[in-house]
């Protein structure tokens, strides 16, 4: 005989508004991480490097 467990969502104590920003989060961060990721590539940080050399940090 198989016993499965599993709690519903009630049992868990979510409620509506609170299952709403769980799965915004979930939508929006995948999206988020990938979008950073592409701007904080070594090549872009040395481009906004040479652009900028007055905004380093340490530089004043």
């Amino acid at each position: 005989m198989i016993n499965y467990f599993a709690l519903t969502i009630n049992e868990m104590g979510i409620n509506k508004i609170e299952l709403t920003v769980i799965g915004t989060v979930i939508l929006i961060f995948p999206i988020l991480f990938i979008y950073a990721s592409k701007n904080l590539d070594a090549k872009g940080v040395f481009e906004w490097m040479m652009e900028k050399p007055n905004d380093w940090i340490g530089k004043k």
